[in-house]
């Protein structure tokens, strides 16, 4: 007997009741799927590797046939052995060391070179080379400036002393720019730098370390707000935040941390300039993204952040990231191999296969293939996710993650019409990993101002790192200019342009 026959048998009083119990069943059995999924997430997080690739899970097909496996691979690899005796061993070829890195020679010859009662005659060498490497070594240069006097008037000639980033300091450009490359491209905090140096044979205090890295950081700030306004000046932008620790003010005190956030700004992947620009804030407030984007118009490629909703408007266009919806559908796919979640990444693949064909295609290439070939895509999956979504309760994973991109689907749909707009965000989110590096070194900021230095310093390292350059060879090269460098023309100087600006 089924179950509406049996509601009718029953009283009104016993109707409610067995209605109520179906209604709680359903609601903790879409409970239970909830925390089912953000228990298997928590795992994965955790424990399994943190690819998104729908592949990487298809391993656990062959779990059952490890041991028929192990005893295949035995008896293929005794084979190979059996075959490589008979074969002749071939000697790996070794790579010939760098032909620019400096050569030392060494000449060993046999003590006694006479055989036989006669001379003995060299009729060749045999010449190996090994890599040697010896911690940093300090050079002292000494300018002397010579005084030149005339005997008759007693005029005093002498050459004048070349402008320096830091008016009378003791260090070179050189090595200004190893401490800042070291400590924000290589995340090694001050006090390790003073025990290197000090190892090197030239002990410098923490404290001058310190001051050093606090005057370049003033004298670089007109190039970052140069490079800021050039970033500007684009119609598409990248823009993303990641939290970092910052040491509460002096009146707070009381040796513990807030979060602050650090804020990154790029040109649009498919822009020709290639540039990254920090701005540390004390917290995650819109506001923030708003003062730093005053006055701009645009595409913003952005995450789902509340923060960036306040500037979308007639002057700024939202565009979504694929990347961030098809972390949903991989997500529950992980959890429960939902067959859901699974065709809508086979509908988001596809996506992002036209977007690999298209990576080096001319602008109206790209916005034509996406037209006619990415446009279908979305339509069909957009329609199948109305298909299926009426068939998932509310508050289970799946209707979360099919919500997600309906909410976000004029924003997803963005790179559609504009071939300037990349079909996610990762651009940015790649120039957030030299943070996540940090973080694990240096812990937290000391202050704001701490913050920003490092922001303004580590925009002009990774957007060099970004057009190919060595950081250290172009912030050396850079603060040897900046001292006599017009203003007028710092726009020279910045990453993108540096090699122009050097010839």
């Amino acid at each position: 007997m089924n179950e509406s026959v049996d509601l009718h048998n029953l009283d009104e009083g016993a109707r409610a009741l067995v209605q109520r119990l179906l209604s709680e069943l359903k609601h903790k059995q879409a409970l239970l799927d909830k925390l089912t999924y953000e228990m298997a997430l928590l795992k994965r997080l955790k424990f399994a590797a943190k690819s998104e690739a729908l592949s990487a899970d298809q391993s656990t097909l062959f779990a059952d046939a490890l041991e028929e496996d192990l005893q295949a691979v035995h008896e293929e690899v005794e084979q190979m052995q059996c075959a490589a005796e008979r074969a002749p061993r071939q000697q790996a070829k070794r790579q010939r060391l760098p032909a620019q890195l400096p050569r030392q020679q060494f000449e060993h010859e046999p003590e006694a070179t006479e055989c036989c009662g006669q001379a003995m005659r060299r009729m060749g060498e045999d010449v190996a080379e090994k890599l040697d490497y010896q911690p940093g070594v300090f050079t002292v240069h000494r300018h002397v400036r010579g005084k030149w006097v005339c005997a008759c008037c007693q005029t005093l000639k002498q050459a004048p002393v070349a402008p320096h980033i830091i008016d009378k300091g003791i260090a070179t450009a050189g090595l200004l720019a190893h401490v800042l490359v070291a400590k924000y491209a290589d995340h090694l905090p001050l006090y390790r730098q003073e025990a290197i140096y000090a190892r090197a044979g030239a002990p410098i205090p923490r404290a001058t370390l310190a001051q050093w890295v606090g005057s370049c950081g003033v004298q670089l700030q007109p190039l970052v707000d140069a490079l800021r306004q050039e970033v500007l000046e684009h119609s598409v932008i990248h823009a993303d935040e990641t939290p970092v620790q910052m040491l509460k003010p002096a009146s707070q005190r009381d040796g513990k941390t807030h979060r602050a956030y650090l804020w990154a700004y790029s040109p649009g992947r498919h822009e020709q300039m290639k540039a990254v620009v920090y701005d540390f804030c004390e917290s995650r407030a819109g506001k923030h993204a708003a003062i730093f984007l005053e006055r701009w118009s645009g595409t913003l490629l952005v995450d789902d952040y509340a923060g960036y909703k306040q500037l979308m408007g007639q002057k700024v266009k939202e565009a979504g990231c694929w990347a961030h919806a098809r972390r949903k559908f991989f997500e529950l796919h992980v959890a429960n191999k939902s067959q859901i979640a699974e065709q809508a990444l086979v509908f988001i693949g596809q996506l992002y296969e036209i977007e690999r064909m298209v990576a080096g295609a001319s602008e109206d290439e790209r916005l034509r293939i996406r037209q006619t070939q990415s446009r279908p895509v979305m339509e069909t999956l957009q329609r199948w996710l109305q298909e299926h979504r009426a068939k998932v309760p509310e508050g289970s994973a799946t209707a979360k993650a099919i919500d997600y991109s309906f909410r976000r689907w004029q924003a997803l749909s963005g790179f559609i019409d504009n071939a300037q707009v990349p079909i996610d965000n990762n651009w940015i989110e790649n120039q957030m990993r030299p943070v996540a590096l940090g973080r694990k070194n240096w812990l937290f900021a000391g202050s704001l101002r701490a913050g920003q230095r490092a922001a303004a310093v580590m925009s002009l390292i990774q957007s060099a790192k970004l057009n190919g350059h060595d950081p250290h060879a172009y912030l050396k090269d850079v603060m040897e200019k900046l001292p006599s460098w017009p203003n007028s023309r710092i726009e020279e100087l910045l990453p993108h342009r540096w090699r122009v600006a050097r010839v």
